[in-house]
């Protein structure tokens, strides 16, 4: 993979093609201003010395690299090498719920970005762990297959919105099903499942699917996140309009922790009730620091390589042959013609016979 890490540099390539036209109006002004002095190759016989091939090589060259400085400055850079790394920790599936109730605001900022947000320091607190995620609504999908790689799972995280899920609802039962398909085969690692979510709209038995999970070794947590007391439901993120019923009354969404406290119970897990503190994450850390860990193998993402020292080096060798180029003929080196092709034998002596 390629990139360039100050691309807003590569805007000065516009310049070019300014300081080329500039140095061609500068060049027709100079031969105006030497045709008024007489004729031009007479001129030449008097400066046998000047070479404007030199002269016109010299600036392409300068041209040129300031071309390939444009692309260093930029900071080109190949890289995103993948390195195997072992690592001790356990295996984590996240399901948060994108149902439209998580826009509600009964929690700052909001329910999804609250979980959004707990979900970001969760991810960075589990370094040497497996990462999943799963998100739902009315359906289940799998957003991020089980992974080491935290940077990944982080920019998975700011794409979470109620628009990943067309069904609207909260199909609690299918996010810990298919959270369970995560995990891996391995018997001997600890195993939790995380549920992010605010309970209303229970759709299926999700409480006999985490009793299932809890057979299969998953633990699973529940995070309820909103209030009891209930909040109106906005029409779309950030919007002050809220959605109403057939009736034209605002519809109004509070947590159901009955539902979210009977899950946690069936699958052996911790409920915390998520507000604007940070005790539903502290106290979510700390039973998942008490799970049993296991070496895993991991496949983490390096960053990209830098690759401007290579144009750099291009840019030194360039600058050093243009300051070897004079525009004036070495005294020297006067009878070799580099730019000039030599005329045959036979024009030479018809020119002397002349």
């Amino acid at each position: 993979m390629f990139r360039f890490g100050n691309p807003e540099y590569l805007y000065l390539f516009l310049a070019l093609p300014v300081l080329v036209v500039l140095y061609i109006y500068l060049n027709i002004r100079k031969i105006h201003s030497v045709k008024k002095l007489g004729d031009l190759r007479l001129i030449k016989q008097m400066m046998p010395e000047m070479s404007l091939k030199r002269s016109y090589l010299k600036f392409w060259m300068i041209l040129a690299t300031l071309a390939i400085g444009i692309i260093m400055v930029a900071r080109p850079q190949f890289g995103s090498k993948a390195d195997k790394v072992d690592k001790k920790g356990i295996e984590i599936v996240i399901a948060i719920d994108v149902s439209n109730s998580m826009l509600a605001s009964d929690v700052a900022p909001s329910r999804l970005q609250k979980a959004k947000q707990m979900l970001s320091k969760i991810v960075d607190a589990r370094n040497d762990d497996k990462v999943a995620i799963v998100v739902f609504a009315g359906e289940a999908f799998i957003q991020l297959p089980l992974t080491t790689d935290v940077e990944s799972a982080k920019l998975f995280i700011e794409s979470i919105d109620p628009s990943l899920v067309p069904v609207q609802g909260t199909a609690i039962g299918s996010a810990i099903d298919m959270g369970i398909s995560c995990f891996s085969s391995e018997k001997e690692v600890g195993k939790a499942m995380v549920l992010i979510t605010d309970g209303e709209n229970l759709e299926g038995d999700a409480i006999e699917v985490a009793k299932r999970a809890k057979d299969a070794g998953i633990r699973v947590n529940v995070v309820g996140i909103g209030s009891t007391e209930g909040s109106p439901i906005p029409v779309s993120s950030g919007s002050n309009e809220y959605k109403k019923d057939n009736q034209g009354n605002v519809v109004m969404t509070k947590l159901d922790e009955t539902t979210c406290k009977a899950i946690a119970e069936a699958g052996k897990g911790l409920y915390a009730h998520a507000d604007n503190s940070n005790s539903a994450l502290k106290a979510l850390q700390n039973q998942l620091d008490k799970m049993r860990k296991k070496e895993i193998d991991g496949i983490s993402y390096s960053d990209y390589d830098e690759r401007f020292q290579f144009f750099a080096w291009i840019v030194l060798i360039m600058l050093i042959v243009e300051i070897c180029i004079y525009e004036k003929k070495n005294r020297l080196f006067r009878n070799v013609h580099i730019f000039k092709v030599n005329r045959p034998a036979a024009d030479s002596e018809k020119s002397n016979v002349n």
